[in-house]
């Protein structure tokens, strides 16, 4: 089954400029954006979910001490 939708020329270009190789369709670009949207949703859902402070702190640690690193040459 298929269904015309009616969409302005810049979201047109959009959907043209957002694909990967000249045989993927609209359709494929289109379900392409919205799984990786999709993903993206569920990966701050779980991010948000989750206590990360013991992480945080120990990035935070090696960056300062990268900070104070000096590079020989």
């Amino acid at each position: 089954m298929h269904k015309t939708i009616t969409i302005s020329e810049e979201a047109y270009n959009a959907l043209k400029n957002a694909k990967k190789y000249a045989k993927e369709s609209f359709t494929d670009v289109i379900i392409r954006i919205f799984k990786s949207s999709q993903n993206l949703r569920e990966l701050q859902e779980w991010v948000n979910s989750n206590d990360f402070s013991d992480l945080t702190e120990a990035v935070e640690e090696v960056y300062n001490d990268r900070k104070k690193m000096t590079l020989r040459y």
